[in-house]
């Protein structure tokens, strides 16, 4: 039997990777059909639509910094550029009779780049995260905090169900702040063989801490009100009460769990612009308004501290915004909280790094992406954030907090279990950063020759003598 999943697999590699070539190639062939298409069959328009598209691009991202970076009138013009611009735009290619052409460049540029993503995510499939069988727990220890999310606890009667399976729960009192790491610890004392939180991500992470330390479960209720760590597990956060279908038919995943400064974090840790503005007490009434008026401080301004990073070997300096990821998002757009971690069990920290000081640098970013110098994306196992100031604020899953510096962020691989219920609608595939040179790779494969005799000179020189 064995010997047949070896070949099925093996089959299914190979199937793979003629898949994978035949994408590549047709991504490849689309590339070509774009560029014929600007050349020979539009010409001057052509290059006319592309050259419109960036500058339009540019002049937005110009706009759009100055409309953070400034007050007054400079954040006016800025607000005008920012709008202005693409419609300019469009109003420009209505008029020289071009926005045909450009809307079908731009449904064969987007086939290009699918093809290009499905040839990728064919060649290197999205490895299924492991899941273990669960026994059911015999005293699982629940709390709720009834205002998260809007009041979800209330609004899905998850107190009712949980102790119809058999659950303890603590309904925490919005009026007296509660210590929730320390009720969890309290409830392993009294013999809770499973730990769960119904509330925010900082709350989660919270009782995971006390959950990894004595070995015990950990049941993700997903009634907050983002509830990121929910979402990248696969959990149905629109029902939160589907989450309790573990406490009965359950699975275990072990994943990791990262520390801040000795602070368990599941989802993300902000140093600089965002870690400063949600420090205000006004923020949480009216975030918008609390952001615009401390950027510009922030940004260009006195009112922001030096961040200096140590990412493993590599130095960051003079970052104006750090994120720090347990564990990778696909691009940095997904890091900022669109998207989604394909994986919670890879071992590594996400690094994202932002250096912007002016509208050209805020330009490149815009059209150059993650190959912009205002850029840093990448992972480590340990990140150490450095500054001039003796403590410096944090975001720690949302929650505002201060700490002395140097604050060091590491990650503890598969440090949590867990419990999961089967039934969950699962992550959607991550969109795959598309790299061209991969792809180049996977539509024309270096020939391999069929090696005969010894493969290098020292193999014949050690070659014994023919008798």
């Amino acid at each position: 039997m064995g010997r047949h999943a070896t070949a099925s697999s093996r089959r299914a590699r190979v199937d793979g990777g003629r898949a994978a070539r035949f994408l590549a190639r047709l991504a490849l062939l689309a590339v070509v059909g774009v560029v014929v298409v600007l050349v020979i069959a539009l010409r001057e328009a052509g290059f006319l639509i592309v050259g419109a598209a960036f500058l339009g691009l540019a002049a937005c991202a110009v706009g759009l910094w100055w409309f953070l970076a400034h007050r007054g009138a400079v954040r006016l013009v800025g607000a005008l550029i920012a709008v202005g611009a693409p419609v300019a735009v469009l109003v420009l290619l209505a008029f020289d009779g071009l926005w045909l052409d450009a809307v079908i460049l731009g449904a064969c540029w987007a086939g290009t780049v699918a093809c290009a993503r499905a040839a990728l995510r064919t060649s290197d499939p999205d490895r299924v995260q492991p899941a273990a069988p669960a026994a059911r727990p015999a005293r699982p220890f629940l709390i709720m905090n009834p205002k998260s999310g809007g009041g979800k606890v209330g609004r899905f009667g998850l107190v009712e169900r949980a102790e119809e399976l058999g659950a303890r729960v603590v309904l925490l009192d919005p009026s007296t702040p509660a210590d929730v790491a320390e009720l969890a610890q309290e409830a392993v004392v009294d013999g809770a063989d499973l730990l769960g939180v119904a509330g925010g991500d900082g709350t989660q992470a919270l009782v995971a801490a006390v959950a990894a330390e004595h070995d015990l479960p950990f049941l993700v209720i997903a009634a907050g009100t983002r509830n990121h760590f929910a979402m990248d597990l696969g959990l149905d956060r629109a029902d939160p009460g589907r989450c309790l279908d573990a406490l009965t038919d359950g699975e275990e995943l072990h994943v990791d769990l990262g520390d801040v400064a000795g602070r368990a974090f599941v989802n993300t840790v902000s140093f600089g612009a965002y870690a400063d503005v949600v420090q205000r007490p006004e923020y949480r009434d009216d975030k918008a308004a609390t952001a615009l008026g401390l950027l510009p401080d922030l940004l260009v301004g006195d009112g922001g501290v030096r961040l200096d990073a140590r990412v493993d070997d590599t130095v960051l300096t003079a970052q104006q915004a750090l994120l720090i990821s347990n564990n990778r998002y696909n691009s940095p757009s997904e890091m900022a909280g669109t998207g989604r971690r394909p994986r919670l069990d890879d071992g590594e920290l996400g690094v994202l790094g932002i250096h912007v000081r002016g509208a050209v640098p805020a330009a490149d970013l815009v059209v150059r992406g993650e190959r912009s110098e205002a850029l840093t994306v990448t992972s480590a196992h340990r990140v150490e954030v450095t500054s001039e100031a003796a403590e410096i604020p944090v975001a720690v899953d949302g929650e505002a907090l201060r700490m002395g510096t140097p604050v060091v962020c590491t990650l503890r691989p598969a440090a949590l279990r867990v419990l999961v219920p089967r039934d969950r609608p699962g992550v959607p595939r991550p969109t795959r950063h598309v790299d061209w040179r991969r792809v180049l790779a996977l539509a024309l494969p270096a020939r391999r020759t069929r090696a005969v005799g010894p493969r290098s000179s020292r193999e014949r020189a050690n070659r014994p003598p023919a008798s």
